[in-house]
């Protein structure tokens, strides 16, 4: 397998040397949507991952090695305007197939746990790369959604120090910034995902566990704390799978 996942790549990377532009040069809704045609193969990969079901994965990579051919091939020299000059876009277009044939290799040597941190790389390039070129989407909001939802899930393994005012405004302020995050994204979203009842589920849900921290401050409640990073670590799977 590792000879043909090389043989791959070096096709990738020839077919971005000779990429011919047929995009106009601020094409950038066209732009995102052919990242997001890719980035939703990454979803779903890292989705499958996460139980363990490797097969579905390298099927779902394979795609997105097509979806990733298919942007490089309009947009490789023909950036939009917002990406023209801005060094990393040429470097994650070549770094992304670089990565999912890289997380190819780690799943045939069944290194799952590897090639989960390499595709949540690749999510972290994209943003990097459209934050260079100011641009925002809604998966940037989700990555920081994560972000934010690791920052208050250490207070499960960790409880707050009830006794400690230092302690319990820390855990405050995570939820606080948790539920900022999820106000942003909320806001940031188109109308048809606003309306989407999935999309209303996960951040509508995130929002109402949040609101039961005041209670469990209140009542220095380590089990309530339990069950709202629970409910919390489902909707952070699923934003990822779904928009992130």
């Amino acid at each position: 397998m590792a000879s043909w996942l090389i043989c791959r790549f070096a096709a990738a990377l020839a077919g971005l040397a000779l990429a011919v532009g047929v995009a106009a040069a601020d094409d950038l809704a066209d732009f995102n949507a052919a990242v997001e045609n890719a980035a939703r193969h990454n979803r779903v990969a890292l989705g499958y991952l996460r139980t363990d079901s490797v097969d579905l994965a390298v099927l779902e990579l394979e795609k997105m090695q097509e979806a990733w051919g298919a942007l490089v091939s309009r947009f490789g020299k023909a950036p939009p305007a917002a990406f023209q000059g801005k060094p990393l876009f040429t470097e994650v277009l070549v770094d992304v197939p670089v990565r999912v044939v890289g997380t190819l290799l780690q799943l045939d040597m069944g290194r799952t746990d590897a090639a989960r941190a390499s595709l949540q790389s690749i999510r972290v390039r994209l943003s990097e790369l459209r934050k260079q070129g100011g641009v925002t989407v809604l998966a940037d909001c989700v990555l920081d959604a994560n972000a934010a939802m690791a920052a208050f899930f250490k207070f499960d393994d960790s409880p707050p120090d009830w006794s400690k005012a230092a302690s319990v405004n820390d855990f405050k302020a995570s939820a606080t910034a948790l539920a900022m995050v999820a106000y942003r994204c909320d806001r940031m979203a188109g109308p048809e995902i606003r309306r989407d009842p999935e999309f209303r589920r996960l951040i509508d849900g995130t929002i109402a566990s949040l609101d039961f921290v005041p209670k469990a401050i209140a009542t220095r409640d380590n089990e309530l704390v339990h069950r709202l990073i629970g409910e919390l670590r489902a909707f952070d799977n699923l934003l990822v799978f779904r928009y992130g």
